[in-house]
């Protein structure tokens, strides 16, 4: 599930890659999937499928020994993904790889870290075998950054708090790997980058890669959660969301894991790499 996602198209891309047979679950399988052009691979089978229609899940996992569970956090994050788990116990899944967040516990300070850990609860109870990944930040979501980049700046409410980041194409790959490799599989993994990198850091390194000064402009959580709201247009549990993890980040100092090195057998992508791949995406 989540197959135009962020993670689930990196995974779906992995699958490929190994040339394992996958279905590809979308509410839109009429559209082309990211980075596939117009046609699908002979390995991927793409299925219309929506957590909000009980009968199209049931339809789209009959046949199927394990499942990728991944879906945008949202109010309705955890009624959706336990229904997806009690269906995908009874139409003969196995497996289920979740995509999770870090601090899932059920009094953490993040919102929807505490959902994730009432998913994971339910996914623990179904007896089915199951594979927990816990990434930190996406590398993907600083493509966001760009209109205030563009302006010289970036906010955030972090002060010199280090964070980590991870490149989705990281995630994919542990993923498949918990999916085709059985000494994977069972696990709980928290996965990060390389380094953890501040924002101060962060401005001068996107500074480096324009040619343009790139300031880092500290904010309260009250002057960021409104600046989410009213000028980013973000929905309130959103900006909430942002707030709070980025609270999170300064009360509980991040650091890199070994996890992505210890499975793939490969360092994980640099937050540099990333940047130069998309420099024209800032350079705008």
């Amino acid at each position: 599930m989540g197959a135009t996602g962020a993670t689930g198209n990196a995974l779906l891309h992995s699958l490929l890659a190994l040339g394992e047979p996958v279905r590809a679950l979308t509410r839109t399988p009429q559209q082309p999937l990211p980075g596939l052009g117009g046609a699908h691979p002979s390995p991927v089978e793409v299925r219309y499928a929506d957590a909000g229609d009980p009968d199209s899940l049931r339809t789209a996992f009959e046949g199927a020994s394990q499942l990728f569970l991944a879906m945008a956090n949202s109010p309705a994050q955890v009624e959706l993904e336990t229904r997806v788990i009690d269906i995908a116990a009874h139409t003969g899944i196995g497996h289920i790889v979740k995509i999770s967040a870090p601090a899932a516990e059920p009094d953490s300070p993040v919102a929807v870290s505490r959902g994730h850990h009432a998913v994971e609860t339910h996914l623990r109870a179904s007896g089915l075998t199951h594979t927990i990944l816990r990434p930190y930040a996406f590398m993907q979501n600083l493509l966001r950054l760009a209109p205030t980049v563009a302006q010289g700046v970036i906010l955030a409410a972090l002060g010199d708090a280090p964070c980590n980041y991870i490149d989705c194409r990281d995630i994919g790959d542990v993923a498949a790997a918990a999916l085709t490799r059985p000494g994977i599989a069972g696990g709980t993994y928290t996965l990060t980058g390389r380094q953890a990198v501040s924002h101060p850091e962060l401005a001068a390194r996107l500074t480096t890669l324009t040619g343009r000064e790139i300031r880092y402009v500290d904010l309260t959580p009250d002057e960021l959660r409104d600046h989410l709201v009213h000028r980013a247009h973000l929905p309130t549990w959103l900006a909430d969301h942002v707030t709070e993890i980025q609270q999170l980040a300064i009360d509980r100092p991040e650091i890199p894991t070994s996890t992505v090195a210890d499975i793939l057998g490969r360092p994980p992508r640099t937050l540099d790499a990333f940047l130069s791949e998309h420099g024209d995406h800032f350079r705008r």
